[in-house]
């Protein structure tokens, strides 16, 4: 087979699996080395760039997931009324942040954080694949630690982790809004 039917098969996956697939798991599939498929979805993603193409290859952190081009979303949201992002509540973004920025971390210490029990927000988040279970802490009742997914970083549109806005730009950016709220 050559790189021309791989690339095929490759955004064929991707299309229809719609979720971030790791590259390991496309080579398991395809049946070849993680390097040579590393190369054809290097390939790919140039190849839908240089014509620019309506989709996009994105890289979470070694999942990979075809998306559409956000050049077009003015035209896509005409016939999709729903913002995904909308669908979290401003409690369940603050345990998200939370987890995002301090995983792995318990249910009880969100709680400690926040001052507020975060049960609910946390089932909403696991139920959309957000956060996931990452371990459990060696203590009395081995609490479970929670961490995000290539789901999170897929929603976000960020390659990794460390993609995320700094604790520091953050709190300039509170400073900004809040000098800017004082002058209105």
């Amino acid at each position: 087979m050559n790189d021309r039917e791989y690339i095929a098969i490759i955004e064929s996956i991707l299309f229809i699996w719609a979720e971030p697939i790791h590259t390991d798991e496309i080579s398991r599939v395809l049946d070849l080395s993680k390097k040579d498929t590393k190369r054809l979805i290097e390939q790919m993603k140039e190849e839908f760039e240089h014509y620019r193409r309506g989709l996009v290859v994105n890289d979470y952190d070694g999942y990979i997931q075809l998306t559409t081009r956000s050049d077009y979303d003015s035209y896509i949201s005409k016939l999709v009324k729903k913002n995904r992002k909308r669908t979290l509540t401003n409690s369940s973004m603050e345990v998200l942040a939370l987890i995002a920025y301090k995983q792995p971390i318990t249910r009880i210490e969100v709680d400690d954080i926040r001052g507020v029990k975060s049960y609910s927000s946390i089932e909403t988040l696991l139920s959309k694949g957000l956060i996931k279970e990452v371990g459990r802490l060696d203590k009395i009742g081995k609490p479970i630690l929670y961490g995000t997914t290539p789901e999170f970083l897929a929603f976000f549109d960020i390659s990794n982790l460390k993609d995320l806005p700094s604790v520091e730009q953050i709190e300039l950016l509170d400073d900004f809004l809040l000098d800017d709220e004082d002058e209105n």
